[in-house]
């Protein structure tokens, strides 16, 4: 596989993001399919595992930590602190909190080091800015623990270009991850430029669209828990016209050879030289698929009608719920 820097890091172009193996996308797979998804990834040469203290409210560090420990030496460790699952009401029962404060971010990460089963964490990401609390200070806690050496280096998720310039300014941000694919291009307003300018690579996650690029879904059959239930463009009228996206899209990866996975992925690759994909499965077959991506050459002509055939103008419906929005500072059309 083609290889990219991510900082410091030389890594696979293609990573793993961690969260479907126990959060998100309905139940959570077993123990033991969760182990198979990430041995196969490591196996396949991808040396790029992205985690989080929210998945599951630790059950990805775990998991990851579990399996992938006695390989610590042959990829890179990113995972996230700053948003979590608190037992607010005292009943035993988590929910999820936004918290940036320093010292809720050092004991976040004393609590990832020991599910994770290592001693450093190469790239640990403010997950999402707490607003309550001054970029500059959430940042200054994790350049704290840069120099205690239990993180390498800083990243961010969901910011826009202006918090990230804050942020360089007080410590040297090595990624930042945000939602980038062809139907999500809010990157392209500000952030990936910005990127390049300050040599931050750009991590993008759900790359193939929640599932949507990789064919037809019955919106229907998702799980209760399924996240992209609140989605609104899995709404019945948003999916129902964002389905007419899809023939025309499914007819340029058979003209290509290639399957729709590996289309919507291979768009980012081409897209720009610091753009890491992490697509994420709990399942083999699927991961398989999606690496593969790695092989396919678009060329000009087809990124263009790519990029004009789904797009912020053709898309339907918001990606975020207006509560979800609230809670990001990306840019937005």
């Amino acid at each position: 596989m083609q290889q990219r820097q991510l900082g410091p890091f030389t890594v696979s172009a293609i990573g793993l993001g961690c969260m479907n193996i126990c959060h998100a996308y309905g139940a959570p797979v077993s123990a033991q399919q969760a182990e198979r998804v990430l041995l196969a990834a490591l196996d396949a040469g991808v040396t790029h595992f992205d985690t989080a203290a929210l998945y599951g409210f630790g059950a990805s560090e775990t998991l990851v930590g579990q399996v992938l420990s006695a390989h610590r030496s042959r990829f890179t460790l990113a995972s996230k602190c700053g948003m979590g699952g608190v037992d607010v009401n005292g009943d035993g029962k988590l929910v999820r909190v936004i918290d940036g404060r320093p010292e809720t971010l050092r004991a976040t990460c004393e609590a990832a080091l020991k599910r994770l089963r290592t001693d450093v964490i190469d790239l640990y990401y403010l997950h999402r800015w707490d607003k309550k609390v001054p970029i500059e200070d959430s940042v200054g806690a994790l350049s704290d623990l840069v120099r205690a050496g239990k993180i390498q280096t800083i990243g961010l998720s969901e910011v826009s270009a202006t918090t990230l310039r804050k942020a360089h300014a007080v410590h040297p941000i090595t990624a930042l991850q945000t939602e980038y694919s062809l139907w999500t291009r809010n990157p392209e307003i500000a952030v990936l430029d910005a990127c390049r300018e300050l040599g931050v690579a750009f991590v993008a996650f759900s790359p193939v669209a929640r599932g949507f690029l990789c064919g037809p879904l019955d919106i229907n059959a998702f799980d209760a828990k399924d996240i992209r239930r609140a989605m609104p463009r899995f709404a019945p009228d948003n999916y129902a016209r964002n389905l007419a996206l899809l023939p025309p899209y499914l007819a340029i990866a058979q003209e290509l050879g290639c399957s729709p996975a590996q289309l919507a992925i291979a768009w980012l690759l081409h897209k720009a030289p610091h753009i890491l994909p992490i697509p994420g499965t709990a399942n083999v077959e699927h991961l398989r698929d999606d690496l593969g991506a790695d092989g396919v050459q678009l060329s000009t002509e087809v990124m263009a009608r790519l990029e004009a055939l789904i797009n912020e103008s053709t898309v339907a419906g918001n990606r975020y719920t207006a509560q979800a929005n609230s809670e990001v500072d990306t840019e937005v059309f």
